[in-house]
């Protein structure tokens, strides 16, 4: 008798259809790329219609299959008709995010407002879009929201954008209870700073950028290409028994 031996599950995603918000740029670019490397169809949203397609221009380049979709995510009702009138997604990305760091007596509801729309609710949202279409065509499917560091501790200046994560780390949490029964998934990947034009401006200050470099315990800034395996892993079968948890990514920041 032949005995059963395990097999190492695919990260192979041909056949899948995968949704990117935030996509034109940074960490919603890269993990648009590593899903259609990984043989997914991806479609990517951004606001802005030109970096887009420089965007889907970059994927079709590299082999990936794509369609760009100018949409702002913070519209619900566009989201509705955008996400809602669509083919299930097997797998979405929620990446577009923003900061406003400043220190919390100087937040003003516009920032908080404007931290929390984009970072929280929006993701809220389309991800309700997202899951709603799966369960009407009766599929699993893997959920993935672009957290941070920030959504596991505290840091100067980033209170609203605290909020923002560590709800974002909640949701997907309760998310991953309620559509668990439905087969589909729900995690975060939360990142140190990463080099990218969002992180830019902050390091730009020497004494800040010396406070950042002090936490990481590997010595360096995360770049994209860090969060792009995992990307991929939580959208595959490899991680086919992970919902409700959390990819940090943070070089050491959290260890302590």
């Amino acid at each position: 008798m032949t005995r059963r031996m395990p097999r190492t599950p695919s990260l192979r995603l041909d056949g899948k259809r995968a949704l990117v918000t935030g996509a034109s740029r940074g960490i919603g670019l890269a993990s648009a790329i590593a899903l259609a490397e990984a043989g997914a169809e991806v479609a990517i949203v951004s606001r802005s219609a030109a970096d887009l397609e420089a965007a889907a221009d970059d994927i079709r380049a590299l082999g990936g299959e794509v369609e760009p979709i100018v949409l702002d995510v913070t519209d619900l009702q566009a989201v509705g008709r955008e996400v809602g009138g669509r083919e299930p997604f097997d797998i979405l990305v929620n990446a577009a995010g923003c900061n406003r760091p400043k220190p919390m007596l100087e937040v003003t509801p516009e920032d908080f407002d404007a931290v929390m729309d984009l970072n929280t609710r929006a993701a809220f949202f389309v991800t309700q879009a997202v899951a709603a279409s799966l369960v009407r065509a009766d599929k699993p499917g893997s959920l993935i929201h672009i957290s941070s560091q920030m959504g596991h501790v505290g840091g100067a200046k980033r209170t609203a954008y605290c909020a923002s994560k560590w709800a974002l780390e909640g949701m997907s949490k309760a998310m991953a209870i309620d559509l668990a029964p439905y087969g589909i998934r729900s995690n975060t990947i939360a990142p140190t700073f990463v080099h990218t034009q969002l992180s830019a401006a902050a390091l730009a200050d020497d004494s800040y950028r010396q406070h950042v470099m002090s936490k990481i315990k590997l010595g360096r800034l995360a770049e994209v290409e860090d969060l792009m395996g995992a990307v991929v892993f939580l959208a595959s079968d490899a991680s086919a028994m992970m919902t409700g948890t959390s990819i940090v990514i943070d070089g050491g920041w959290t260890a302590g």
